[in-house]
């Protein structure tokens, strides 16, 4: 079984040099006003291969819209797409543009040092910043890897940096209470450089122990702006966090899981779907089902520019 398978003044010379300054400021306000539209436009995630990447048909929409039921085939969606099946997408899904800012770096948490791939604005501001998470038996290189899973990951990356945004995927100590230290650490670093910057944590697998511990962390979940769960895991404990709470500060939930997963039974997912729907009606949450799709489906065929989008326009509101 295959393992993948966002006042005036006048009379005096003063007053009258004031005067006609504020005249000129409320002249060029429009210009002003429009530019700062355009800047929180750009934080958008602009087009990239979505003709390549979007989902493939439609076959169900459940939940208003919320929940939808993907086709996905392997011969299609990887034996298609890959060059050499899982290992290497044909070149078409590739653009190595964004390897010219990737660095390997390092973060300090816990008396610590740890290492981390970034790409885009990892040393001055970022316009967002988007970390990933991996699973049991991975490391930082997983979410900087161009070639595997069809290039998804290489796509969230050049989308990131072209947004001027910092994409990040670290190594951690544990799936424990180190570990969220040390990835709250890492936000922590990235939010002081990057103030009102939206922070986006995605989790594969068993790495959504570390998205739920973080919702969990007052201080943690305050500088999330999205969780994107990648045939990952729930925590009934995120409904009693203040997100949930009636006036709390919702934190926009994306999952996506395939039906065939051996490791996650989706419908457990499905489960928690209906509960955060029930408890808070409206709550922003999705739920993309691949069908037939495997335990690493999610990671291959999620539409990052669909899903970073939807997150950018739902957060805070």
């Amino acid at each position: 079984m295959s393992a993948e398978r966002s006042r005036t003044a006048t009379g005096h010379p003063a007053g009258a040099r004031i005067g006609r300054l504020l005249a000129l400021a409320l002249a060029l306000l429009p210009g002003i006003l429009l530019a700062g539209a355009a800047s929180a436009e750009a934080t958008q995630l602009a087009p990239y291969k979505d003709d390549l990447f979007r989902y493939g048909k439609v076959l169900e929409t459940r939940a208003d819209g919320a929940f939808r039921i993907v086709d996905y085939d392997e011969m299609r969606d990887i034996n298609g797409r890959d060059e050499v099946p899982e290992r290497r997408a044909q070149r078409k899904y590739v653009s190595l543009k964004a390897k010219r800012v990737e660095d390997h770096l390092t973060y300090k948490a816990g008396g610590r040092t740890l290492k981390y791939v970034g790409a885009g604005a990892t040393k001055g501001r970022a316009s967002l910043i988007v970390l990933y998470l991996h699973g049991q038996n991975g490391t930082r290189f997983q979410g900087a890897d161009d070639w595997t899973f069809g290039g998804n990951f290489n796509r969230v990356k050049n989308m990131t940096v072209a947004a001027g945004g910092a994409y990040l995927s670290p190594d951690f100590s544990d799936f424990e209470g180190g570990g969220t230290a040390e990835i709250k650490a890492l936000m922590q670093e990235y939010a002081g450089r990057s103030p009102g910057a939206p922070i986006f944590v995605a989790c594969g697998s068993y790495g959504g122990k570390l998205c739920w511990s973080l919702a969990r962390d007052p201080e943690a979940a305050s500088m999330i702006s999205g969780l994107i769960l990648l045939g990952s895991l729930n925590d009934p404990g995120f409904l009693k966090t203040a997100a949930m709470k009636q006036g709390g500060r919702k934190i926009p939930i994306f999952i996506g899981h395939g039906s065939r997963d051996p490791i996650i039974d989706w419908k457990l997912q499905q489960a928690f779907f209906d509960q955060v729907r029930k408890k808070s009606p409206g709550y922003p949450i999705r739920f993309v089902l691949f069908q037939n799709g495997n335990h690493g489906t999610p990671i291959r065929m999620t539409d990052w520019r669909e899903t970073l989008n939807w997150m950018l326009a739902t957060s805070g509101n």
